[in-house]
């Protein structure tokens, strides 16, 4: 990363992206808060970075309560010392026709996915605004937050479209404090999620998962499921000063997918 060394926190660490983004960071040498709502995952992924001899703690941490981040921030600055990064990856996604979206799946996908990096990014800002030393904020988006023709995924993308913008206003506003915010904007990864939804893509297809990944694989230029591995790299370059004058941006990190 050649960059922000000091404590990173990130969310939704206890697999997929955030777990690969901890370990990421751990290599770089800086101290990661694992946080996740499921805590046992968590604490695997930590271990993974602290056996590599590297410094993690694990924390169970909620996205959508306001006094859970705060007191997680505060229990890992007092481990770890001054907050240096922050990335803001816990999702959720479920599928649905629009026409038959309920009030609450929507809701659950904004409260994860757009409050969620609200809140945290609100909590993260006031950290950095009270040490007077600046600091990173990166927040996972989607191909989705680009490209709204995702069969389905109405709510997912009206959330992942909603943090493209926070970023943005973010950005804006957080500059004269020397806050960078940027946002990453993944295609199709291979997680657990992922899994989930290619099945539920294809029942409500009548194909079949198989033939729903070799669509994902052909609409990819570069001709393969990507990884999450693919994603904490980009995240890596945002946190450290080679993108020191990088704010605002939502960077696609989807094998030309989709290209803007």
């Amino acid at each position: 990363m050649s960059g922000a060394q000091g404590l990173v926190l990130v969310t939704g660490a206890g697999g997929g992206i955030g777990a690969a983004t901890a370990r990421k960071l751990g290599k770089e040498r800086c101290s990661v808060a694992v946080t996740d709502l499921d805590e046992d995952a968590a604490r695997r992924v930590a271990e993974e970075v602290v056996a590599e001899g590297r410094e993690a703690h694990a924390w169970a941490l909620d996205v959508t309560d306001q006094d859970s981040i705060e007191a997680v921030l505060d229990a890992a600055v007092e481990r770890f010392g001054p907050l240096s990064g922050w990335v803001s990856n816990a999702g959720v996604s479920s599928m649905a026709p629009f026409l038959e979206l309920s009030e609450k799946d929507w809701d659950f996908n904004l409260s994860v996915n757009a409050k969620g990096v609200f809140l945290c990014g609100q909590v993260a800002a006031r950290r950095f605004v009270e040490q007077g030393e600046g600091g990173v904020i990166v927040n996972v988006a989607s191909m989705a937050g680009k490209r709204g023709a995702a069969p389905f995924l109405a709510h997912y993308v009206a959330s992942k479209f909603a943090v493209v913008g926070l970023t943005q206003a973010m950005a804006l506003e957080l500059a004269p404090h020397q806050i960078r915010v940027n946002s990453v904007c993944p295609g199709y990864v291979g997680t657990a999620m992922q899994e989930r939804e290619l099945a539920w893509e294809a029942e409500l297809r009548g194909t079949t998962p198989e033939a729903v990944r070799e669509e994902w694989i052909a609409d990819t230029p570069m001709g393969r499921i990507e990884t999450p591995e693919d994603v904490a790299g980009v995240i890596a370059f945002l946190m450290g000063p080679d993108a020191a004058f990088m704010t605002g941006e939502a960077v696609a990190v989807n094998g030309g997918a989709h290209m803007d």
